[in-house]
């Protein structure tokens, strides 16, 4: 398959995204051939490490290709986008438990489902040029792939910050918030996969200590803005605070899915206890998200059309109910996410 590479080379399993023109979006094919390459390598003694990595200099992988799940929701067709989360988040979960390191070097935009495929593994890292954000609740979508544990994770009251408002992390700010762990040179990255080719050693990784972190700085301005119980009192702290960065905060909040954001809140706290808890969870919203959600519309405003003009199904934060986020967390019996082999 051209649109992602997949071979072994000397101890490692090498996994390339090969879409540079789309960003090397996620589609529901690829994520079926890479969990099919990592079932092969899972028990063969040839391979030591995974490594994953993105074509081209501008994206390791900005999120998952959703035209055609948009298109055909628009016909009533809801299975094509339940189908494609059903496997992505599988695929997550086994990035998450693989027996074997897995190295994912993520280079530019690092956005939703790259965040899935490249946050969970036990080597994450990053470079330079890595902006990274997790953008879902602008398109009447949660934070998925898993992307409920890592923001539950996050220092203080960040992770909802990152959430609420799609705010890119530069590398400093993707290791202080838990989303990777090395900082590396990007002029270093070639010589340190060919060492990992070589030696199938992780712990031949160099160590860089990360840049500055704007994150970092600005935590207990963040806890104290972000601390309310629902979201119209955090967006009225925002509203009280003349900082730039309120002002920020505040502009993207006001843009979002009512429904994306009270949802997003009540899945962070107290956040899930795991990987698998927090991909069931995230499917059960996910597998409503076209017919009794925001998604279609969202998709349409920010995707498709392009007026940057989504009528949401909720007229502003406030009239967004208890019941109304109960109703898309609720269990969805014999459609449930189930963990499978």
């Amino acid at each position: 398959m051209d649109e992602v590479l997949i071979r072994v080379e000397g101890a490692a399993g090498r996994i390339t995204l090969n879409r540079p023109k789309a960003l090397n979006a996620l589609t529901h094919d690829i994520c079926l051939y890479i969990e099919a390459a990592l079932d092969s390598w899972a028990d063969d003694p040839a391979v030591a490490v995974v490594i994953i990595e993105g074509a081209g200099e501008r994206a390791f992988c900005a999120g998952g290709d959703i035209a055609q799940v948009y298109h055909a929701g628009k016909t009533g067709d809801y299975t094509v986008g339940r189908d494609f989360w059903r496997d992505e988040y599988r695929m997550n979960v086994k990035l998450a438990r693989y027996g074997k390191p897995i190295v994912a070097f993520m280079h530019g935009f690092v956005m939703g489902g790259g965040v899935g495929l490249g946050c969970h593994v036990r080597h994450r890292v990053v470079g330079e040029s890595t902006q990274m954000a997790m953008p879902e609740c602008g398109i009447g979508l949660i934070p998925d792939v898993g992307g409920t544990l890592l923001l539950a994770r996050a220092r203080g009251q960040s992770g909802l910050y990152l959430g609420l408002t799609a705010a890119r992390m530069g590398p400093g700010d993707a290791v202080h918030a838990g989303f990777a762990d090395h900082f590396l040179p990007e002029a270093e990255w070639d010589a340190a996969k060919a060492r990992l080719a070589d030696t199938g050693d992780v712990t031949a990784l160099p160590r860089h200590a990360a840049p500055d972190s704007p994150l970092a700085a600005a935590q207990g301005q963040i806890d104290a803005l972000f601390a309310g119980a629902d979201i119209p009192a955090v967006m009225a702290a925002l509203e009280a605070d003349s900082s730039d960065l309120a002002a920020a905060a505040l502009k993207a909040m006001r843009r979002n899915a009512p429904l994306s954001m009270a949802s997003t809140l009540a899945m962070l706290r107290p956040g899930p206890a795991d990987i698998v808890a927090a991909v069931r969870q995230e499917f059960r919203w996910t597998w409503r998200s076209m017919d009794q959600g925001d998604f279609l519309e969202g998709v349409r405003a920010q995707i498709i059309d392009k007026d940057r003009n989504p009528r949401w199904r909720h007229g502003g934060p406030g009239a967004v109910s208890d019941g109304a986020v109960a109703a898309m967390l609720a269990p969805l019996g014999a459609d449930e996410w189930e963990e499978v082999a």
